[in-house]
């Protein structure tokens, strides 16, 4: 599990690229003081894990279903990728529940000053828009951010300069895709409730079985 927060700015050394995979070499600093075979880091929010380290480069392979659904496809050499290693048990909780499990991917449509900080509105597809709450939480590209607004086919984030100065959004333009994870939470209280609708939906128990039985409705 992740919090959203990131650690650091990586930078992408080497891809390789399989028929349905590719293994991504990436380079950074503050994730090797613990970084241990087998580790799950955050890249770009998406949840790998650590196939080989040497020296500050760690090697993670990115399987199918994962290229499909994130931008992990379109990383070449040189690209720099937001760092977050998994939350420790005894780590502070400072941004929200962050699985790393890409919902799927949106686009920029705009970027807009507002005095010190910096609005970007994101266009997303229904399924993802779906689980997105005004002022609730949203990740962008491993970033926990607060949703400012929400419409049909777009959801607005608000960046202060600090987020700018320690992530890779502030590199990123208009028309650019990003990763995109909606708060769990949602996922869950909507398979809930439509697990409850099946059930009462599936009952064999009717308003003519419990006439017979002498239901009245009293």
């Amino acid at each position: 599990m992740f919090t959203g927060i990131i650690e650091e700015i990586g930078v992408v050394q080497d891809v390789k690229r399989g028929t349905n995979s590719s293994a991504l070499t990436i380079s950074g600093g503050i994730v090797f003081n613990d970084l241990k075979l087998g580790d799950s880091v955050a890249v770009d929010g998406v949840c790998l894990t650590v196939s080989g380290i040497s020296g500050k480069t760690f090697t993670a392979d990115v399987m199918h279903e994962t290229l499909k659904r994130s931008t992990a496809g379109n990383l070449k050499a040189g690209s720099r990728v937001n760092l977050e290693r998994a939350m420790p048990a005894d780590g502070r909780f400072g941004g929200h529940i962050v699985s790393g499990h890409i919902d799927g991917t949106g686009a920029i449509e705009e970027i807009k000053n507002d005095g010190i900080a910096v609005l970007y509105k994101i266009k997303a597809p229904e399924s993802i828009i779906k689980y997105i709450v005004e002022k609730g939480s949203i990740t962008i590209d491993g970033i926990s951010l607060t949703v400012t607004s929400v419409t049909s086919g777009s959801f607005g984030v608000s960046i202060i300069p600090h987020t700018a100065e320690t992530t890779t959004l502030a590199l990123k333009s208009v028309g650019g895709p990003v990763n995109l994870e909606s708060d769990i939470i949602g996922k869950y209280v909507e398979k809930l409730m439509n697990r409850g609708q099946r059930e009462k939906t599936d009952s064999n128990i009717t308003m003519e079985f419990l006439t017979k039985f002498g239901y009245t409705g009293g």
